[in-house]
């Protein structure tokens, strides 16, 4: 959502209050709730058109939820979490289904769960200095947008339709790029949380 900001101002901005229903956080609700269905659709019917579906519109409902809180003035602090918890969901539950399909690697599910494993640490460290979350950055943002767009890419590689030999490149581009900026944000974020323990641990309160 913003870029990457100086350690002095790096906290969450703050939100605009604690209103819990909104029209993003109905989104962002409704893009939660569809991660259960997307699962199923994946494991029992396998029914990859219609997980495909779902994952457009949890894509679109991710670009919709921020737009629309800044335009509307509906920024909430339990906006704050919902948006990316729903991402990290879809991405966690698409590569655990997709390593039971044998789409990709177990490796690549380690390296993300690695990853998030890591941000919820620093997060207990910035949490332990007072502070709530960081803001999204770009990076971030994109390396999610990579991961979404690669998913449905995946399930037509693995296909039997005649478009699989064609997307199948396009696919693993995007499952590549999106796996490293999604491994470079989660650097980006420790840094930062680690650079505002060291820097208020020079200055103890009086």
């Amino acid at each position: 959502m913003t870029a990457p900001v100086p350690v002095a101002s790096a906290a969450a901005q703050p939100v605009a209050s604690d209103r819990v229903w909104t029209i993003p956080n109905l989104l962002s609700f409704f893009r939660l709730a569809g991660v259960p269905l997307f699962v199923y659709l994946l494991l029992g019917p396998e029914a990859d058109g219609w997980a495909i579906a779902i994952l457009m519109v949890a894509g679109v409902t991710d670009w919709a939820d921020g737009k629309l809180a800044r335009m509307l003035n509906q920024s909430s602090r339990l906006g704050a979490l919902l948006d990316p918890a729903a991402d990290r969901l879809y991405i966690l539950a698409t590569l655990i289904a997709f390593v039971i399909r044998d789409v990709v690697p177990i490796w690549v599910v380690a390296v993300i769960l690695g990853r998030d494993v890591l941000v919820g640490f620093s997060l207990l460290v910035l949490r332990r200095y007072g502070y709530q979350a960081l803001q999204v950055n770009y990076v971030g943002k994109a390396a999610t947008f990579n991961l979404l767009y690669a998913f449905p890419l995946l399930l037509l590689a693995v296909g039997t339709s005649g478009v699989a030999p064609f997307v199948a490149p396009l696919a693993y581009a995007f499952t590549a790029w999106g796996g490293v900026l999604y491994v470079l944000s989660g650097i980006a974020y420790v840094r930062q949380v680690f650079e505002i323990a060291a820097a208020d641990s020079s200055h103890p309160m009086s």
